[in-house]
């Protein structure tokens, strides 16, 4: 009866199977179809001109932009990452798991996460842009994507604090640690791989932002001098050349290099995190 029971099944079994991986080689082939598109349309269009110092209309120079958005994305991880992992540590660590102020604070968050960029760009340029007075700046750009990224971090550091097993919690314990010894160096070493995924899915969203800037860093050419000054990243620098019209091929040129850039910053992020796993499990 087992044996006619498997048999029955075989075929369902077969096609879900078989579901699967068409929709992974669909997926997989959709992702190296656009990534592909993109380098051979940008690669072409390469050329040093683009990679002069300065900005005027005739080489649309890249290097401005690529400065800010290294800027941009080291002001919003340093913003926005303590106070991340900071609210992360306290839901799974010292707040009463099951309360009121758990479930509000989870929801807020998840309701943030879904919140639409342009929406972000708006209250930016509302607050930090009006009401404080910093105008378009490098800063308030900053701050608005340390507020749109930090739901982002917040809950993968608490996914990641929670996979952690609590015989870890209790050995520390069971040596004579306290709480906070115990989770900064027990707890969140064991969770750092999950906290950097969090990092890694943080900065991609930073990079390839360009609504929420508009209306909060603004479109300057030219490479600031202060973080108090305009200036655009290479996604905006991408929208501005694409939406004129006139520089079509340097535009999918920036996307290619900005796809590079994003790849080399997976890259690097995957390695740091296998090191710190390998180093936490040793």
């Amino acid at each position: 009866m087992a044996k006619q029971h498997a048999k029955r099944r075989d075929p369902v079994s077969f096609m879900l199977r078989l579901l699967v991986r068409a929709s992974a080689c669909i997926a997989t082939g959709a992702l190296v179809a656009l990534v592909g598109y993109v380098l051979i349309q940008g690669l072409r269009y390469m050329k040093p001109s683009l990679f002069a110092w300065t900005y005027t209309s005739d080489n649309v120079s890249l290097v401005p932009a690529l400065i800010n958005t290294v800027v941009m994305t080291v002001l919003a991880l340093i913003i926005s990452v303590p106070f991340a992992i900071g609210t992360a540590i306290y839901l799974v660590e010292y707040a009463k798991r099951g309360s009121k102020l758990v479930s509000m604070i989870r929801l807020t968050t998840e309701t943030l996460s879904g919140i639409p960029s342009i929406v972000y760009g708006l209250f930016g340029m509302l607050f930090f842009v009006t009401a404080l007075g910093w105008r378009l700046s490098l800063l308030a750009g900053a701050f608005t994507l340390a507020i749109m990224i930090l739901p982002l971090i917040m809950r993968s550091t608490e996914e990641a604090l929670l996979a952690v097993p609590d015989l870890y919690r209790e050995g520390s314990f069971g040596l004579g640690a306290g709480r906070l010894r115990t989770v900064f160096k027990v707890v969140l070493p064991s969770a750092m791989p999950g906290v950097l995924a969090g990092v890694i899915l943080a900065i991609g969203r930073i990079v390839g932002e360009t609504a929420a800037l508009l209306y909060t860093a603004g479109t300057a050419t030219r490479l600031p001098d202060s973080i108090m000054k305009s200036g655009r990243t290479l996604s905006v620098h991408m929208y501005v050349l694409s939406n004129e019209g006139l520089h079509i091929g340097e535009a999918y040129a920036t996307a290619a290099v900005l796809l590079i850039i994003v790849f080399a910053m997976n890259t690097l992020s995957a390695m740091v995190a296998k090191k710190i796993a390998r180093g936490s499990n040793g």
